[in-house]
């Protein structure tokens, strides 16, 4: 059995081992290449102030790309034993060069080793995340142009109200979705510090270099404060759950609008025959599942920064190993929003939209209001135009003039998609992915 970095002469009962450890080496997968970048980062520093020699730094740097190489393949394993990532790539390099792979410690505690770690898999995580983001975005705006004349019902209380259009339909997703990318921007901006160097949350007395691992990361700027770098544990989880909620948030409420809108008794589109599943009694149906999937995973992962701020809210300063339990359910929430951008901008891209919604007759009245404004524009004062068009209505007469002339920005007649797109595109200019590629690749070659 392998030695634990922490193990001394006692060795720990097995059934707390196997709790302690809890599913970190599973988890740990995920994080292999990131702690791998973090100690090339950090033996680079190491060589800078004269704890690691030049030929030493080679051996090593030699060794941990090919480590790296191994878990960008996903050939990573964390041996039968083996407590977690930080031990099973300091246990192969010792193995590969000896005394030499021991040194790659000094200066740092697995508690800065974990805190680089996610923060380097956050960023990349959250880089996939906006993209994705984007992507469905531009969709959604392809989607408002070709649909933009379209005209179907808006709802109050679930009742016919007043025109809408699907070129406000899916224009409104799409701003939705550029409002989140704010968030998003925001936990981005908090996860690009540097904790490296903090150590066990108290600093070192060796002469580190802090900005030389930040500069070598990509990293905007580090954590200065030692103890704040500790404490930001579990923070920057819940900053980024926030940011993922609020995706998420916006994709359920369009899972369900598609819903909704695909029944038999809306009938406003239509979702193509392959994207949906059949009853196993009930031979014409044609079942949404994947937007009612995509409902119930997106509803799930708003409830991530609520879990996260159960397990974290009650602690002092300091590291915990609460924060392992995090880990646990932070990790894996990036790969289930990723794939629900990813299936609803499959669906949207090939939706059928019903182009004559409004020739039912069950749709006159949502015209009233517009009538209205016909009246008022002709003299006639707003309430009295309002109790006029409402008699008529009990009535039975009223008789729905359907042509909309809206104007003004945001509306029917006047979108705004490309203000829309413009403020998008300025939040992504913001996050500045080309920094973070080159320091991460010049650090591997």
């Amino acid at each position: 059995m392998a030695t634990k970095l922490w193990e001394k002469n006692t060795q720990v009962d097995a059934k707390i081992e196997a709790f302690t450890v809890g599913h970190d080496r599973e988890i740990d997968l995920f994080l292999a290449k990131y702690d791998v970048l973090g100690s090339m980062a950090h033996i680079r520093m190491l060589t800078s102030i004269g704890l690691l020699l030049p030929v030493e730094l080679k051996q090593l740097l030699n060794e941990l790309k090919i480590i790296y190489l191994i878990a960008e393949k996903g050939g990573f394993v964390i041996e039968e034993g083996v407590e977690d990532v930080h031990s099973q790539v300091e246990l192969m390099l010792t193995r590969k060069l000896g005394d030499v792979g021991k040194k790659i410690h000094s200066g740092r505690s697995r508690n800065d080793q974990i805190l680089v770690d996610l923060k380097l898999f956050a960023r990349a995580e959250l880089q996939k995340t906006v993209e994705k983001v984007d992507a469905l975005f531009k969709m959604l705006i392809d989607q408002s142009q070709r649909n933009k004349d379209v005209l179907l019902p808006g709802y109050t209380h679930l009742q016919v109200a007043m025109p809408s259009s699907f070129g406000l339909w899916f224009g409104a997703y799409a701003e939705a979705l550029a409002d989140d990318l704010q968030l998003l921007l925001s936990a981005w901006k908090i996860t690009n510090r540097n904790p490296l160097g903090s150590a066990a949350g108290y600093g070192s007395s060796f002469p580190i270099n802090r900005q030389l691992t930040t500069d070598l990361l990509g990293f905007e700027s580090m954590n200065y404060n030692v103890v704040y770098a500790q404490m930001g544990r579990g923070k920057m989880e819940r900053t980024i759950s926030i940011a993922l909620a609020s995706v998420a948030a916006t994709l359920s409420k369009l899972a369900y609008d598609a819903c909704l809108y695909n029944s038999q008794n809306f009938g406003f589109i239509k979702l193509p025959d392959e994207f949906t599943t059949g009853s196993s009694i009930m031979p014409h149906k044609k079942n949404p599942d994947v937007f009612e999937l995509i409902r119930a995973k997106c509803n799930k992962l708003q409830a991530l920064p609520q879990q996260i701020t159960l397990i974290s809210n009650n602690l002092p300063s300091g590291y915990f190993r609460d924060m392992q339990i995090i880990k646990e359910i932070f990790v894996p929430a990036f790969t289930e929003l990723i794939d629900c951008l990813e299936m609803t901008s499959l669906i949207i891209s090939q939706i059928n939209v019903n182009t004559q919604i409004i020739d039912d007759q069950r749709y006159n009245l949502m015209f009233s209001v517009e009538e209205v404004n016909r009246r008022v524009l002709k003299g006639i004062p707003f309430r009295d135009a309002y109790k006029q068009v409402g008699i008529e209505i009990e009535a039975g007469n009223f008789n729905p003039d359907k042509t909309i002339k809206h104007t003004h920005e945001g509306s029917i007649g006047n979108l705004y998609n490309d203000e829309i797109t413009s403020y998008k595109n300025k939040i992504l200019s913001d996050f500045n992915f080309e920094k973070i590629k080159n320091a991460v690749t010049k650090l591997i070659e």
